[in-house]
């Protein structure tokens, strides 16, 4: 398993009965989370004193209890600084686990030794394109949502990465692959988060299970000559390791050689020391992993 352990602003304090008990910086959240089957004692005072609970509705859903919680603040991964908002759906702005995989990438870029061009796929916020900048990369950072990749923005400004060649797209991620490949454009690295289920700007539905395996062989076109990596992740509960092991087997390095491996990513659980599972991700390089 790949452990996002090197946070020093945000930490998963314990975890119980589909809800987990968080710090976000200067801040205590509870967030309901689908990983956590167990029942044991909430015995940490933060369960009673946090700053924001997320409640799951039994109808779907469900909304957001502010107990003396900004609309906005910030935490700090390494060189970047990353602006939180709670909104719909229990979310921040971001996934923390996600740092073992900046970590991964960012090392990657950082030792290839040349220039190099990294297409980021359903980008959210921007942690992963920054993290990629931040390394010396240029990235193309797509989202569907206008909101999204404003948001992004504001972390680049945040992190003092204004002026970093990075180029931002509100677009449909396929739509974008897809004409990119006419343009006959070549990435030396491509990051991919897709979501479980969404729909297009023509109402297209997206199903990870139908739709992740074409849309990895499309970006493999994107791929240069001398590519560094390819990342998909993933938090749909059906796609295991193996799945996306295979599918980058097949698509990626059946043509480059290089390295294949997938884990399950998670997060440290500091009350029990154990760790909490936040999906999985598929790591291609053509240095081993």
């Amino acid at each position: 398993m790949w452990i996002a352990d090197n946070w020093k602003d945000y930490e998963v304090i314990d975890c119980s009965k589909g809800e987990k008990l968080e710090r976000w910086g200067d801040y205590i959240l509870v967030r309901p989370d689908p990983q956590v089957i167990w029942d044991t004692p909430k015995t940490d005072k933060g369960w009673k004193s946090r700053n924001g609970h997320y409640h799951r509705s039994k109808k779907g859903g469900g909304e957001w209890e502010f107990f003396s919680l900004p609309e906005q603040w910030q935490i700090h991964y390494g060189s970047l600084t990353l602006n939180l908002k709670p909104f719909n759906f229990k979310h921040t702005g971001l996934f923390p686990e996600q740092a073992t995989n900046w970590d991964w990438f960012s090392e990657k870029i950082k030792k290839a030794g040349r220039s190099v061009k990294v297409l980021n796929l359903f980008a959210y916020t921007g942690g992963a394109t920054l993290a990629a900048a931040a390394a010396g990369a240029s990235v193309t950072h797509v989202d569907a949502s206008k909101g999204m990749v404003t948001w992004a923005k504001e972390n680049a400004v945040s992190s003092g990465l204004k002026d970093a060649p990075i180029r931002w797209i509100v677009d449909d991620c396929v739509k974008f692959v897809e004409r990119e490949i006419r343009r006959g454009s070549h990435y030396d690295g491509i990051i991919m988060d897709p979501p479980s289920y969404g729909r297009g700007p023509k109402g297209e539905i997206w199903k990870i299970e139908e739709s992740i395996h074409p849309l990895v062989r499309l970006c493999a076109q994107l791929l240069s000559d001398d590519p560094l990596f390819y990342l998909i992740n993933s938090y749909t509960t059906g796609l295991a390791p193996a799945v996306l092991t295979y599918m980058l087997s097949i698509e990626v390095a059946s043509k480059h050689g290089g390295f294949v491996q997938s884990e399950e990513v998670g997060l440290p659980v500091t009350r029990t020391g154990l760790v909490l599972p936040c999906g999985a991700s598929g790591r291609w390089s053509s240095t081993p992993v």
